[in-house]
């Protein structure tokens, strides 16, 4: 959420970078502005009468003290008023706040000035490709296909348990996808990364801390009865850590990693890109977190790229890079690096990783600060993949089929005390 300082102060540049992303309601930072000094406007009025009523009280109390009963009642009849004006603004002052938070959920971070503008993913900047990719050639098998035939993941059984979207892993599949996780945790632990364990359910307060809310409330699963909401991604509990909490300056950086399931309803999607393990309702992932000071955060950003760079590397996958147009980069993000592998049967890129500087966007909403030289400050919160199981597991299949059966990268293979699926 961005500040109302900010947007007063920078409005030329917030609406410039709002026009990067398409923005269709720039009217609403006027709107913002406009409701912030109604509300300074009620707050003042709310002071005055608290200062006059107390002014009041202190009056009775001293024409009490001094035996001067009926004028001190008739001082009494004055506070009526004020109690009554009081009341009023109160209420007119909650409500101005809340009208202000409810302009401010609806109007995305502004994009880095890296950021170009653009429309859809076709604007988006290649920055970095592995190496030249090609088909397999006739015969390639889909990853769904060689799931079956390998009797490593059973999307039929998923379907009869749960629905769509929700795949059974069995045997080698499921102790392939265990090595997967156990490697990202201990890649990311080795540069530093604090391990943590999350809850898989957020109440409301962290759903609207790190952005999911109110802008992606029908993607995600909701249980009503506990007013809980299932997590699209470990980013929602473990940013959440620091809600409402003043960070030791020494401390900076906080650095942590977390696997979970994952949940999305992913309403709308259908289709040939959907297929298999394209885009599921459940999935694994390990994510990376870190909270910086401001000068440090994009420095950091370039950092946690080398670092998912360097984990695709050690999976030998064909892989880009790709910095997201205005367009494109979610609503909470002031920039975002997407990592993409090639799947060689379906011949297209497939998503596995974005790493994300939100800058001040989540903190505000956390109200997630550090104390430097006297002054408090929100910090940057950044997050990215590393990895997102499903779309890795379907190119590690597909790219590595032989006459063999499936080789399995030397890095994961240490992991899961065999070279080859067959």
């Amino acid at each position: 959420m961005l500040q109302v300082s900010y947007l007063k102060e920078n409005k030329e540049a917030v609406l410039e970078g709002l026009k990067k992303r398409n923005f269709k309601n720039p009217e609403l930072v006027d709107h913002a502005i406009n409701e912030d000094q109604k509300r300074k406007s009620v707050q003042s009025n709310l002071d005055e009468n608290l200062s006059e009523m107390n002014k009041i009280s202190k009056e009775i109390g001293i024409l009490m003290k001094d035996g001067k009963k009926d004028e001190a009642e008739r001082a009494k009849s004055k506070t009526a008023d004020f109690k009554e004006k009081i009341q009023v603004y109160q209420q007119e002052l909650k409500d101005s706040e809340q009208n202000l938070l409810n302009i401010l959920y609806q109007i995305p971070n502004i994009p880095y000035e890296k950021v170009k503008a653009g429309s859809s993913e076709t604007d988006n900047e290649i920055i970095f490709q592995s190496q030249e990719v090609e088909a397999l050639g006739e015969g390639a098998i889909p990853h769904w296909e060689l799931a079956k035939q390998y009797n490593i993941i059973d999307f039929e059984l998923g379907v009869k348990i749960a629905g769509a979207g929700f795949p059974v892993y069995l045997g080698k599949g499921a102790r392939l996808q265990r090595s997967l996780v156990q490697y990202f945790l201990d890649k990311n632990t080795d540069a530093g990364y604090l391990e943590v364990n999350p809850p898989h359910v957020v109440n409301e307060a962290s759903g609207y801390g790190t952005g999911q809310l109110p802008d992606k409330e029908g993607q995600m699963y909701f249980i009503g009865e506990d007013q809980l909401y299932l997590i699209p991604t470990a980013e929602v509990p473990v940013t959440n850590i620091y809600r409402d909490v003043i960070v030791d300056e020494k401390d900076l950086p906080i650095m942590m990693t977390a696997f979970s399931q994952c949940y999305r309803r992913e309403a709308g999607s259908y289709g040939a890109h959907v297929r298999g393990l394209n885009r599921l309702h459940q999935f694994e992932k390990v994510e990376i977190v870190r909270l910086e000071k401001p000068e440090n955060s994009y420095e950091s950003l370039e950092g946690m790229v080398k670092h998912v760079q360097s984990i695709l590397e050690d999976l030998e996958l064909p892989y880009r890079i790709l910095r997201l147009c205005g367009g494109d980069t979610g609503f909470a993000a002031a920039m975002t690096y997407d990592f993409e592998v090639w799947s060689a049967a379906q011949e297209k890129w497939l998503e596995v990783s974005s790493v994300s500087n939100f800058e001040t966007f989540q903190a505000n909403r956390l109200k997630c600060r550090y104390k430097s030289e006297g002054k408090t400050q929100l910090v940057h919160t950044l997050n990215g993949s590393a990895m997102a199981l499903p779309r890795i597991m379907a190119a590690l299949l597909e790219n590595n089929q032989t006459e063999n059966g499936i080789r399995i990268p030397a890095k994961i293979a240490a992991y899961t005390k065999f070279d080859f699926l067959n």
